[in-house]
């Protein structure tokens, strides 16, 4: 049975609260820095910092999706993909040693840091439209009469 009730469309909306504060926060943060200091400031790790708020949501999004019976698959590879670039950034980090500091942050070893992080930060929007999308269906109302009979007059 397909569950539209009130608990399925505030699992989603939370879910997309949290999925994508990670965006927003990073976007209020730079505008409001920059605003301050006078100087654009930006902070692109930051997506990776809220990561867990993501995550969350990403679980949440994923639990609407199953009582919806509707795109469950997509907003599941979104988020293994998601976090696997997350996780693999980090890991590249390391083994370059940019998360250690033996390295500065320049060259090739940022650049292959920072392109998985590139792809979590899109991984995170793509997931928040697929989590407005589920939404949309979750509050489509069917029109009564809408079948192929009435449409032909």
């Amino acid at each position: 049975m397909i569950k539209k009730d009130t608990f399925t469309k505030f699992l989603a909306i939370i879910g997309i609260c949290l999925v994508w504060l990670p965006i927003f926060g990073t976007l209020a943060t730079s505008i409001l820095g920059t605003i301050r200091s006078g100087r654009f400031r930006f902070d692109y790790l930051m997506p990776a910092e809220l990561g867990l708020f993501f995550l969350v949501g990403g679980l949440l999004l994923i639990w609407a999706a199953i009582r919806a019976k509707v795109m469950r698959k997509p907003i599941i590879w979104c988020l293994v993909i998601a976090v696997a670039l997350l996780v693999g950034s980090q890991l590249i980090a390391i083994v370059t040693g940019l998360a250690s500091g033996e390295y500065d942050a320049v060259g090739w070893r940022w650049l292959v840091v920072i392109v998985p992080l590139i792809g979590y930060s899109l991984g995170i929007i793509v997931e928040g439209i697929f989590g407005i999308k589920l939404l949309r269906h979750l509050y489509r109302i069917k029109p009564v009469g809408d079948s192929l009979d009435d449409q032909q007059h």
